[in-house]
C-alpha cells in the first residue's frame, strides 16, 4: 500500500493518476450540453448505496469509471451558461492549478513550521485585500472556510470588544434581508433570542438608515448595548448593497462595531466600472469576503478582514506543542494566532495564482461582465408582460416571477412558479433558484458566468413561462 503514498518514489504514479483524472474531467466539461441531467435522488441513491467501500477496486481507471457513473455524469455543472441559480461561479484555470498544487503539497496554514512560504503568501493576499478595501495600515485578517465562518468571527471580535459580561444586553442590527449567518452567529456566541434586531429595507432592498437610527436610539434608551451593525454589500437574494457611508456614521455616533458582509459584493473590489457602489466599506471595523463567489475561485476561498489587527487577539490561544507564547517575541508568524481553525488549507494560493496570471483587472472585467448582463436581463424582464421583476440589480441577481395573463389568484401563481422551477430542474435544461418576497414565491437568477448571454437569459425565461403555462393548463383540466 506504500505505493499510493505521494513521495519521491511515487512521483510518476502521481503524474499518471492526476493526468488521467484531469483528462476525464476535461472531456466531461467539453461535452456537457446541459447544466444538469435531471436525475432524482431516488434514481441516484441506489447506485451509491450499492458500492461496498470495504472492497476497493484497486485500479484508478476502474475507480474513475465508477465515479463517472455516480458523480461526474450527474453533477451540477456551474460552468454551463444556463446554470443561473445560486452564488456559485465558474472557476478560472489558474486557481484550479493552484488547487492542484496546494492539495499535493498539503501545507497546513496554522503555523510557520508547517507552511513557511505559504504563511507569507496568505499574509500578502490579506494585505492586498485590505489595501483594496482601504482599511488602513493596521489592518489584518485571515482566510476562512466561507462567509458564515467569517461573519461568526467578526461578530466574536465585536462581542469581545464591547467588554461586558452581560450578554443579554448586547444587540446586533442587520437588515431584514441579511444573511442567516448573522442570526446563527448570535446564537453560537451565546447572545439572547432577541439579540438580532431586524431593520426594514427600502424598495431597493437596502437597509433603511432612518429605521436603523431609530432602533439605535431605542437601544440606548433601554440601557442596551449596540454590539454591532451588520451592513450587507450584496444580499444573497437581491444583490442589494446597504448605504455604507450612512451606516458608518451611525456606528461612529453610537459606538457600534461596523461589520460589512461583502461575501457577494467583494467582486467590486476588482471592478473597473462599479467600485464606487461599495464606497464607505473602508470605514468598516471588519469585512467578510468570499473570493469563491465573485473572484471566480474554487470553494473554499474566503477571508475575514479587520481594521485593527489587535482585535484578532480575541481568537488567540497558545499551545506549547504548536504556537507557544515565546514565538510572538521571536517574530515567528503563526496564522493560528488569529484563526478560529487550527489545521487549515492553503486556499490563498488559488487567488495568488490568479492574480499572478490574470491580474486584478482580469478578475474585475469578468465581474463587470456579469453585472452588465444582469442589467440587460432586468431590461428584458421589465419589458416582458409575462413577468414581474422586483428590483433593478446592483450586482448580478434578478428576482422575478411569472404572472400568467389569465390568472389572478396569488396562491395559484405561487404554485405555477414553484412548478416551473421544479420542472426546469428536472429537465436539466437550466437551473434557477427561488425565494420569497412578501410571502409570495419568486424565482431567482444569480448571474456569475461571463459566458451566459442575453440569449441564454431570454431562452430560460421562455422555458419558465412554458412550464408555468403547462402547469396552469393541467390544473384547469383537473378542475374540469
Amino acid at each position: 500500500m506504500r505505493s499510493h503514498l505521494l513521495n519521491d518514489t511515487t512521483a510518476e504514479h502521481y503524474r499518471r493518476s492526476v493526468t488521467e483524472g484531469v483528462e476525464r474531467v476535461a472531456a466531461k466539461l467539453a461535452t456537457t450540453e446541459r447544466p444538469f441531467t435531471g436525475i432524482t435522488v431516488d434514481a441516484l441513491a441506489p447506485r451509491i448505496d450499492a458500492i461496498d467501500l470495504d472492497r476497493p477496486l484497486r485500479d484508478t481507471a476502474a475507480v474513475l469509471d465508477e465515479l463517472e457513473d455516480v458523480y461526474l455524469r450527474d453533477a451540477v455543472y456551474f460552468h454551463h451558461p444556463r446554470y443561473l441559480a445560486h452564488l456559485n461561479c465558474p472557476v478560472v484555470i489558474p486557481a484550479v492549478l493552484g488547487e492542484a498544487v496546494l492539495s499535493a503539497v498539503n501545507s497546513s496554514l496554522d503555523t510557520w513550521d508547517q507552511s513557511a512560504g505559504g504563511t507569507l503568501i496568505e499574509r500578502k493576499i490579506i494585505d492586498w485585500t485590505t489595501g483594496r478595501i482601504g482599511l488602513g495600515p493596521a489592518a489584518d485578517g485571515v482566510f476562512t472556510s466561507g462567509g458564515t465562518q467569517s461573519n461568526l468571527q467578526a461578530l466574536l471580535l465585536a462581542r469581545e470588544e464591547v467588554k461586558t459580561d452581560d450578554l443579554a444586553t448586547l444587540r446586533v442590527f442587520a437588515s431584514e434581508v441579511s444573511h442567516f449567518s448573522v442570526q446563527k452567529s448570535a446564537k453560537l456566541l451565546g447572545l439572547g433570542p432577541d439579540a438580532v434586531v431586524s431593520i426594514p429595507v427600502d424598495h431597493d432592498k437596502r437597509l433603511q438608515t432612518v429605521a436603523l437610527a431609530r432602533e439605535l436610539e431605542r437601544c440606548a434608551e433601554a440601557g442596551l448595548v449596540p454590539m454591532a451593525v451588520v451592513a450587507t454589500a450584496g444580499t444573497t437574494d437581491f444583490g442589494s448593497i446597504d448605504p455604507l457611508p450612512e451606516i458608518a456614521e451611525l456606528c461612529r455616533r453610537h459606538g457600534a462595531w461596523m461589520h460589512v458582509d461583502a461575501a457577494y459584493g467583494c467582486g467590486l473590489l476588482a471592478s473597473l466600472k462599479y467600485r464606487d457602489r461599495i464606497d464607505g466599506i473602508e470605514r468598516a471595523d471588519s469585512v467578510t469576503v468570499d473570493y469563491h463567489k465573485s473572484f471566480f475561485q474554487p470553494v473554499s476561498s474566503s477571508a475575514v478582514l479587520v481594521r485593527d489587527a489587535a482585535t484578532l487577539r480575541h481568537a488567540t490561544y497558545h499551545a506549547e506543542y504548536l504556537n507557544p507564547r515565546r514565538m510572538v517575541t521571536e517574530r515567528i508568524p503563526n496564522q493560528v494566532d488569529k484563526s478560529l481553525q487550527t489545521t487549515r488549507r492553503f486556499d490563498a494560493l488559488k487567488l495568488w495564482m490568479t492574480l499572478r496570471v490574470m491580474g486584478a483587472d482580469g478578475i474585475g472585467e469578468l465581474f463587470d461582465e456579469v453585472c452588465d448582463l444582469a442589467s440587460e436581463g432586468w431590461k428584458l424582464l421589465a419589458a416582458d408582460p409575462r413577468f414581474d421583476v422586483v428590483v433593478e440589480p446592483a450586482l448580478s441577481t434578478l428576482i422575478f416571477r411569472c404572472i400568467p395573463a389569465a390568472v389572478t389568484d396569488p396562491a395559484e401563481i405561487d404554485r405555477a412558479n414553484l412548478y416551473a422551477r421544479k420542472a426546469l430542474f428536472a429537465s436539466g435544461d437550466a437551473v434557477v433558484a427561488g425565494t420569497k418576497v412578501a410571502e409570495r414565491h419568486y424565482l431567482k437568477f444569480t448571474l456569475l458566468n461571463p459566458e451566459t448571454t442575453t440569449a441564454d437569459v431570454s431562452a430560460v425565461l421562455d422555458l419558465i413561462a412554458g412550464h408555468a403555462e403547462q402547469y396552469l393548463g393541467e390544473s384547469l383540466d383537473r378542475a374540469c
